[in-house]
């Protein structure tokens, strides 16, 4: 059983702990990327014994958090401006603190009444936000997940007898080259092999076109995959043009808003989602910008019925009777954390509008970014940003060494991508730390380089 005062005592030191290290996070008073080898690192936390030995006592693990904690991505700091991962916010730590405690496997309603009664409400919500009032819909562990779950919907919609006899040679899935990896991985794991992925015709910024939608007469297209926005440069394709399309000819129309799907909570960013509630399905990620910590994401389909549809499965010791609560049918998962929770516990703290003015200033901040590179010799931006990523280019040369010296001292993080063939840099302000004076030095520090 467990020894309660040591429990209390260990997790006092790891709430002590846990605070200083956010609190010099924001303050930019470290490094906000750390990358020491593993065997080095390994050597240094004591891996090796404590694995074979044990006998970690409060004290111990004391230092060992510390010596933990000083290694790896800060994303409460500043100069954290790399992946679309949530600075998280306390209510949803909190959240998977309650979780490791009660170790509730919710897919199952007996087996976590109350957490999959929190993930009901939230998906409830969240269905209400994409305009699918007689929908359905699941939270999952991550936005790959997601995609897949709602792709294996798609198929269903497509070739309801795939699951017994196997997915026919001629299908396929529409999608722009810029969609997310996953969605390729998906009709991979699906059966369909990659060559049935068609790229759409696109911009030259990697958006769908509408006007040169394909001629799929006499073809059976699973699903057209449009994005909001694209991973790569937080663009979004014309939901409306494109979702009417699809309804016109009858073909699924899945949206990947992993990422801007939040911006339905904003008065000011709203629009860039006009015409998402002609979706069949959406997947929306609370662990970018509703800040959750990882994982958690939603599937969310306009038809209840097509979430059901997904999924057919045996096994006597769990699908049994009348399951009307359960949400294993829905999911990969057999064994789901209590995600739900998480996302509660920041809207009950924050409300729809806390977490709204969040995406407000993040867009903000990086349309500043935009703005000062802009002014500046030397900076080259391919387009004006409608989310909290930006995409540039500094001088000429290696854009992937600029950003490997940057990270050398850990000072600023970042990521890069290629458009058009050509690297450029890339910032997604995800901290709500990163100020002015942030984005000024990091312009500074790229031209000191």
């Amino acid at each position: 059983m467990w020894n309660i005062e040591e429990f209390t005592e260990a997790a006092g030191i790891t709430v002590t702990e846990l605070a200083a290290y956010v609190v010099e996070s924001q303050r930019g008073e470290t490094a906000a990327l750390r990358r020491t080898s593993p065997r080095e690192l390994a050597e240094r936390l004591g891996l090796t014994d404590l694995i074979a030995k044990g006998g970690m006592t409060p004290d111990t693990y004391r230092d060992f958090l510390r010596t933990f904690l000083s290694e790896g991505t800060r994303l409460h700091h500043p100069g954290f401006l790399a992946h679309q991962t949530a600075s998280p916010d306390f209510p949803a730590a909190l959240a998977d603190f309650v979780h490791g405690a009660t170790n509730n496997p919710m897919a199952i309603y007996e087996m976590g009444a109350a957490a999959a009664t929190v993930e009901f409400e939230v998906l409830r919500w969240m269905l209400a936000k994409v305009g699918f009032p007689a929908g359905g819909g699941v939270l999952t562990h991550g936005g790959s997940l997601a995609n897949l779950t709602a792709l294996l919907a798609a198929r269903a919609r497509a070739v309801p007898d795939a699951w017994e006899d196997g997915v026919p040679d001629d299908l396929m899935v529409l999608a722009p080259p810029s969609a997310h990896y996953s969605i390729s991985r998906a009709v991979s794991i699906l059966g369909l092999g990659r060559r049935s992925l068609v790229p759409l015709e696109t911009d030259s910024l990697g958006r769908i076109d509408p006007a040169r939608l394909p001629d799929i007469s006499g073809k059976r297209v699973m699903a057209l995959v449009a994005a909001a926005c694209a991973t790569g440069t937080g663009l979004h394709d014309d939901l409306r043009a494109v979702g009417e399309w699809c309804a016109e000819r009858g073909v699924w129309f899945h949206v990947d808003a992993a990422h801007g799907a939040s911006a339905l909570l904003s008065d000011r960013h709203a629009h860039l989602l006009d015409g998402i509630a002609l979706a069949d399905s959406v997947i929306w990620d609370a662990h970018k910008m509703l800040r959750t910590s990882s994982l958690a994401a939603a599937v969310l389909v306009r038809r209840e019925g097509d979430l059901d549809a997904a999924f057919k499965q045996e096994a006597s010791y769990l699908f049994y009777g009348d399951q009307g609560f359960d949400l294993i049918g829905r999911a990969v998962e057999c064994t789901k954390a209590e995600l739900g929770l998480k996302i509660f516990l920041n809207l009950a703290w924050r409300g729809e509008r806390g977490l709204g003015a969040y995406v407000d200033r993040q867009y903000a901040a990086a349309h500043r970014f935009w703005e000062l590179a802009r002014d500046r010799p030397g900076f080259t931006l391919p387009y004006e940003p409608e989310s909290n990523i930006v995409c540039f280019r500094y001088g000429s040369g290696d854009q992937a060494e600029i950003r490997e010296r940057l990270m050398r001292d850990g000072a600023f993080y970042l990521t890069s991508t290629e458009l058009g063939g050509v690297r450029h840099l890339r910032v997604t302000v995800m901290a709500p730390a990163t100020d002015d004076a942030t984005l000024r030095a990091l312009l500074d520090e790229i031209e000191a380089l």
